[in-house]
């Protein structure tokens, strides 16, 4: 019995649109320009509990949620302004990397309760964010 091969489809060949990527790579640029400077203003010890990661993590789901429920209520996706804002500053801003490598210095350290309520908290309080954003995003809009 011979077996007969289809010859497989060519792939076709997708080319980003250079103004997506440029408003992605300049919204990352922001954003990871802002969670380095928080990291400098507010430097801490491995014990005590890391406010610049919680706060571009928390300030990044806040933004996130806005992003997603205005944006793409107004807007067909994907737009500059998505990717910039959501893709980009968003991704730039939020670091899970980061907060998983002080959690566990935190556990080498002994820290397991500051461990524990830093990794609950931080997952807490970005949901809370993103929920919050797009509830006052919908309430603005009914209100119009």
């Amino acid at each position: 019995m011979i077996s007969q091969t289809r010859p497989r489809p060519r792939a076709r060949r997708v080319h980003p649109d250079p103004r997506l990527l440029a408003a992605v790579f300049a919204g990352g640029a922001l954003g990871s320009l802002a969670r380095a400077g928080l990291a400098e203003a507010l430097p801490h010890t491995v014990t005590g509990w890391p406010w610049p990661t919680f706060a571009a993590n928390v300030a990044g789901a806040l933004l996130l949620g806005w992003v997603v429920a205005r944006l793409q209520r107004r807007l067909p996706p994907p737009t500059y302004r998505q990717s910039f804002a959501g893709t980009g500053l968003c991704g730039g801003l939020t670091t899970f990397s980061t907060l998983q490598l002080e959690l566990v210095r935190m556990v080498e350290a002994g820290a397991w309760p500051l461990a524990l309520g830093y990794g609950a908290a931080s997952v807490a309080a970005g949901l809370g964010a993103v929920v919050l954003a797009s509830h006052l995003v919908r309430r603005r809009e009914q209100a119009r």
